[in-house]
């Protein structure tokens, strides 16, 4: 099958998932956006893992925390826009590829490690965050944004 010929169902299930995650990612920047009390440092302080010393880098420089909340909010807000109305897929969903395993790797759900900070359920290596990766993954490697989206716009070139 052409990686581009997905039957009804096929494409209404890949829509729905680039779209419920683009809502995901956008809201979350909103949020953020919207309280101007909001930062990054608590979670970058509660960090642990392998990263954990370049996570508490970043929470210790007031210029990089700063920028990295700046990044944090619009990249959200920017990945949750470009998922939801199909432009720039592939670079979309890299780019949240990459946001979320830095959040993975902030917080891995390994064994013996231990956060401050309360975490949503109980996980062993696999969490939401990287099903939401993984869900990622999957929409790269099954765009959609050629079929229901802006690209299909932006990159016609005078396709009929």
């Amino acid at each position: 099958m052409n990686k581009n010929n997905y039957s009804s169902f096929q494409l209404f299930w890949l829509i729905a998932l680039r779209v419920l995650i683009g809502w995901h990612f956008l809201y979350e920047g909103i949020a953020k956006l919207s309280n101007p009390n909001w930062s990054g440092v608590g979670y970058l302080l509660d960090s642990e893992g392998f990263l954990k010393e370049f996570y508490l880098n970043l929470a210790s420089n007031p210029v990089l925390l700063k920028t990295v909340d700046f990044l944090n909010i619009w990249g959200l807000i920017a990945i949750g826009l470009g998922l939801i109305l199909g432009v720039f897929s592939r670079i979309t969903v890299i780019a949240g590829i990459i946001l979320l395993a830095l959040y993975y790797f902030s917080h891995p759900p390994f064994i013996g490690l231990k956060y401050s900070l309360q975490m949503e359920g109980s996980y062993l290596i696999v969490n939401k965050v990287l099903i939401e990766l993984i869900a990622l993954a999957v929409l790269f490697v099954f765009p959609t944004g050629n079929k229901i989206g802006l690209d299909r716009i932006i990159f016609s070139h005078g396709k009929s």
